[in-house]
């Protein structure tokens, strides 16, 4: 019977090792799944474009100006009247043959000229695609605000790893203070150096939640979501930098939103002038009235008449001819702003890649080579102070040295990334 059992053993050893192989190779997905807290940079920035209320409010104004576009083609409505036409005042004495009056309908309707009716559409229909530019551009705003609220939060949760990773140490060093003082190997104040190092180590993790709080609460705003609402960051983004490979202005201006917003605004008021242009046009009227008389020896009557406007005459004209000039003189001083931007923005991309790079080299040199030695004079002076070679003070000295360089590491880090943030924030602005 012991044999048949050890040999089933044997036979499901394979089926075991299946399960446990399948079970560590979807281990990530379960964590994820059963975590819905954890948002990614993406998803956070997802939820903005679909969420935040100022964004909403653009696209409702951009609706708003199609409705107004469709409206500027309709006609007025036809005016109708009813009154007398041609009667004596009561008490006149009316000779024979002498009419009484008449009874008067009235109807009249306006004729608008209908290209003025198209460029006008034209011009209103365009300030849509503003509204929709101003959208992008606010949006590429927000997006770097929650990339910086994001990267803060990554850097303060890896500061806060650092110090808990201290604390462990220094409460090591406490105990072992605590053991030695009373056999006289290490002074009182050696305990109480320590207790201090680690009320301040807590301190400082204290003030990173803070930061962490703060960033929750802003990306939260940003969501359209309650400021309590709970939620992680994905801890293990790294942050990539991606320079252009050209500058040129004629790339910049396909990239560029506000570039859009302006191209948007000067197409509108290019529209404008259009619309404007169509003024000189006549516009035309129609009316017909029916007299009824009220004396029977006088017919009925009636009277047809068209009207149309002249505003070509000079003192017509000069409103929209003023109109017309002063609109070009801005379009034409949109166009050199517009330039100067571009110019100005190939400057700072070229700025910004220089000092990136700068941060990476000093990134570099401090990770690979200034921390291992410094972490290596830590371990060597740790393992005298354990054989009691060395005291407390120089090995806190020691740890200090290499905390701050971590430190200093995470802070050289968040100002990478947020300077990614601003380069991904004007290549896109």
């Amino acid at each position: 019977m012991s044999y048949v059992n050890t040999e089933n053993c044997r036979s499901m050893i394979p089926n075991i090792k299946l399960i446990i192989g399948l079970l560590i190779m979807a281990w990530p997905g379960l964590v994820h799944a059963q975590d819905p807290r954890v948002l990614s940079l993406d998803t956070i920035i997802s939820r903005i474009s679909r969420n935040n209320s100022l964004l909403q409010s653009y696209a409702l104004k951009a609706e708003s100006y199609a409705h107004s576009a469709d409206a500027a083609t309709a006609w007025m409505a036809p005016m109708v009247g009813v009154g007398t036409f041609m009667t004596p005042y009561p008490g006149q004495n009316l000779g024979e043959g002498v009419g009484k009056g008449n009874v008067m309908f009235e109807i009249a309707q306006d004729i608008p000229n209908r290209a003025k009716l198209e460029a006008k559409r034209n011009f209103i229909g365009s300030q849509a695609d503003v509204e929709r530019a101003t959208r992008e551009v606010t949006l590429n705003t927000y997006k770097a605000m929650a990339k910086r609220l994001y990267y803060n939060w990554l850097i303060a949760d890896a500061r806060i790893g650092v110090l808990q990773e201290n604390e462990r140490l220094l409460v090591l060093m406490k105990k072992i203070e605590e053991v030695r003082y009373p056999y006289n190997q290490v002074a009182l104040g050696g305990v109480y150096q320590a207790e201090a190092k680690i009320l301040e180590n807590r301190n400082r993790m204290v003030m990173q939640e803070g930061i962490i709080g703060k960033a929750k609460g802003y990306l939260n705003s940003l969501m359209n979501a309650e400021g309590s609402h709970d939620f992680t960051i994905d801890t293990t983004l790294h942050p990539k930098f991606l320079p252009t490979v050209t500058y040129d202005t004629t790339l910049l201006a396909d990239t560029r939103k506000d570039i859009f917003q302006m191209d948007a605004r000067i197409r509108t008021m290019k529209l404008n002038i259009v619309s404007s242009r169509q003024q000189k046009k006549p516009d035309f009227k129609i009316r017909f009235d029916h007299m009824s008389s009220l004396s029977a020896m006088m017919p009925n009557a009636f009277s047809v008449m068209g009207m149309m406007s002249i505003p070509i005459a000079p003192w017509a004209s000069k409103m929209y001819q003023s109109d017309i000039k002063a609109m070009q003189l801005n379009v034409a001083g949109m166009q050199k702003e517009r330039a100067a931007k571009l110019v100005e923005t190939q400057g700072a991309l070229v700025g910004m890649q220089a000092e990136i790079g700068s941060i990476q080299q000093r990134l570099a040199t401090m990770e690979q080579k200034i921390i291992p030695a410094l972490q290596k004079s830590m371990d060597a002076y740790f393992a005298n102070y354990q054989e009691n070679k060395e005291k407390l003070s120089v090995v806190i000295d020691a740890w200090e040295a290499l905390t701050m360089m971590k430190m200093t590491v995470l802070d050289e880090k968040l100002k990478l990334y947020e300077r990614i943030a601003d380069y991904e924030k004007e290549l896109y602005r």
